[in-house]
């Protein structure tokens, strides 16, 4: 019996010593946030605005043309003026003939090579160094080199494609 209280007494030292090595963790924490922000607004670039060309009188023989272009990075704008030559020679043959000089008047007009054929097919040729009539036919036709002659210079399909590679170059260097 001895024996029996003894290993009884053996065992359940083991089973209190096994309850006696339970672990507890007992942990805090702490912590402080210092928080600075910075909050930054990026925009778009400005603009590219055109410049206006004021031509609102009807006298002026000009027109105003002006462009704009904008990218990301760079914007180019310009404006110009371009004087209308064939306007201004109907605003002086005009004023001439207002002033009564109507014989001047028509020499201006026939500066014009159309103008010029028109009058010569009509059989009212163009005065020639003040004479008029059969007297200017005479001198036109034996003065034929100093009769107006068609413009030279560029037709309009070339100023169209001319005008249209420089704004297509011009877009192509803004993108690279």
């Amino acid at each position: 019996m001895k024996k029996a209280i003894l290993s009884l007494l053996l065992v359940s030292s083991l089973a209190v010593a096994q309850v006696e090595d339970t672990i507890y963790t007992d942990s805090t924490t702490r912590s402080t946030v210092d928080s600075n922000t910075t909050t930054t607004l990026k925009s778009p670039p400005p603009s590219a605005i055109t410049p206006t060309i004021n031509n609102y009188s009807n006298d002026l023989c000009t027109v105003g043309v002006a462009g704009a272009v904008q990218t990301q990075i760079l914007g180019i704008s310009a404006g110009s003026t371009v004087r209308d030559m064939n306007c201004e020679k109907l605003k002086n043959a005009k004023t001439l003939y207002d002033m009564g000089m109507k014989v001047a008047a028509i020499s201006v007009m026939c500066q014009d090579k159309r103008v010029f054929d028109a009058m010569m097919m009509a059989g009212t040729p163009c005065p020639y160094d003040g004479m008029i009539g059969k007297a200017a036919k005479d001198a036109w036709e034996l003065d034929v080199e100093n009769s107006p002659q068609k413009e030279e210079g560029m037709s309009n399909g070339t100023k169209t494609l001319l005008g249209g590679a420089s704004v297509a170059s011009l877009l192509v260097l803004l993108l690279l």
